[in-house]
C-alpha cells in the first residue's frame, strides 16, 4: 500500500527531475528519500503500526518541506528527531486506541525482503516477538530504546529527540534495557534452527500430523490470535502445547480444501500466509525459542493486512 506521503515523497522527485538542469530531485526531496527506510522503520517499531507510520511519515516530510536545510547540521538526525517526535504524539493516541480494541491487539505485519533477515539485528528488532516486548514499554522508554539499542543513536542525539536531558536519557535507556532483557527470546537460534522448526512446523500442519506438531512446540507454547472484531479469533492467549496443535489441526481441518498455505518473511522471519478461496485470510508469524516454537501470532484483522501485497523497504 502506498500512502499519499508515499506519492508525495516520491513524486516530489519526480516532478522536479531537470529542475536544476541535473536531472536531480531537490536537496530537501534527495534527503527525505535516502533516508526513508530508516524513518519508516524508527516510526514501525514505535508505533506497531505501519499505516500509522506511513502518516508520521508525511507528517515528518510536511515538517521538512518547509526547513532550511542551511541551518541543519546532519539531516539524517533532524529528520530521526522530527519523526520520533512525530511518533511520540500518535503513540498516545494509539495507547487510548487499543484500550477499546477487541479482543488480543498484534503489531501490524510487514511483508520483508530477504535482505531484512540478513541483518540480524534489524530483524530481531522488527520480529513480532520483539514488537510485542517493546509494547510493554511507556512511549519515551519504546522511543529511547529503540534509538539506541537498534539504531545506534547518541545519548545527546537521542535526548534532543524526545526533549529530555542526557542523563534522563542515559536512565531510561538503562531500564528499557533491563526491561526488554527479561522479556526477549530466551535463547540464541540459529538460521538453521530456525528454517528447520518451521519447515517442520509447516509440514506438521499440511499433512495434519499432530504428533508431529507436538514434536516442534514448546511445552509453554502461546498462540495469540488478532481478529479485531471484524474477524473471528481467539479473544484471549492459548496456552500449552496440546490445545495449540488441537486448534491449529482443527482449525484447518474444517476449513478443508479451500484453504492454502504459502511460505514467506514477514518481520524478518519465516511465517505463513493462508488464503481462504483465494482471499488473504490470516498471517501466522512465529517466535522461536532453542529449536522450537514458543509463540504464535495469528493476525485476521483485514485492516492489518494491507502491507503483504508486496515487501516493504525497511533500514537502518
Amino acid at each position: 500500500m502506498m500512502s499519499e506521503h508515499d506519492g508525495h515523497a516520491e513524486n516530489a522527485g519526480n516532478d522536479r527531475h531537470g529542475a536544476g538542469g541535473d536531472g536531480r530531485a531537490d536537496p530537501a526531496t534527495e534527503a527525505f528519500v535516502a533516508h526513508r527506510n530508516l524513518l519508516f522503520t524508527v516510526a514501525y517499531e514505535m508505533l506497531g503500526s505501519a499505516a500509522d507510520a506511513e502518516d508520521v511519515l508525511q507528517e515528518t516530510w510536511l515538517r521538512w518541506s518547509g526547513v532550511d536545510l542551511e541551518t541543519v547540521r546532519d539531516r539524517r538526525a533532524y529528520l530521526v528527531r522530527v519523526t520520533t517526535r512525530q511518533a511520540l504524539g500518535r503513540l498516545r493516541t494509539l495507547g487510548r486506541r487499543k484500550e477499546s480494541y477487541v479482543g488480543a491487539w498484534l503489531p501490524e505485519p510487514l511483508l520483508t525482503s530477504p535482505d531484512v533477515a540478513e541483518d540480524v539485528e534489524l530483524a530481531d528488532s522488527v520480529s513480532m516477538a520483539m514488537m510485542l516486548v517493546l509494547e510493554t514499554l511507556a512511549p519515551t522508554e519504546r522511543a529511547v530504546f529503540v534509538l539506541r539499542e537498534v539504531f545506534e543513536f547518541g545519548y545527546d542525539e537521542i535526548a534532543d529527540a524526545v526533549g529530555k536531558s542526557q542523563d534522563a536519557v542515559r536512565q531510561t535507556a538503562h531500564r528499557a534495557r533491563a526491561h526488554v532483557a527479561a522479556r526477549r527470546p530466551r535463547g540464541t537460534v540459529t538460521p538453521t534452527q530456525t528454517r528447520d522448526a518451521f519447515s517442520a512446523f509447516r509440514r506438521a500442519v499440511t499433512t495434519g500430523d499432530v504428533q508431529g506438531l507436538l514434536d516442534v512446540l514448546a511445552p509453554d507454547v502461546v498462540l495469540v490470535g488478532d481478529g479485531g472484531g471484524i474477524k473471528q479469533a481467539v479473544l484471549r492467549p492459548v496456552t500449552g502445547a496440546g490445545k495449540v496443535a488441537r486448534l491449529m489441526i482443527g482449525g484447518l481441518v474444517k476449513q478443508g480444501a479451500a484453504v492454502s498455505l504459502e511460505p514467506a518473511e514477514v518481520n524478518g522471519f519465516p511465517a505463513l500466509i493462508l488464503h481462504l478461496d483465494g482471499e488473504l485470510d490470516t498471517v501466522l508469524a512465529m517466535r522461536f525459542d532453542d529449536g522450537l516454537i514458543t509463540g504464535l501470532y495469528a493476525v485476521r484483522n483485514p485492516e492489518k493486512l494491507s502491507h503483504m501485497r508486496e515487501a516493504t523497504a525497511l533500514g537502518r
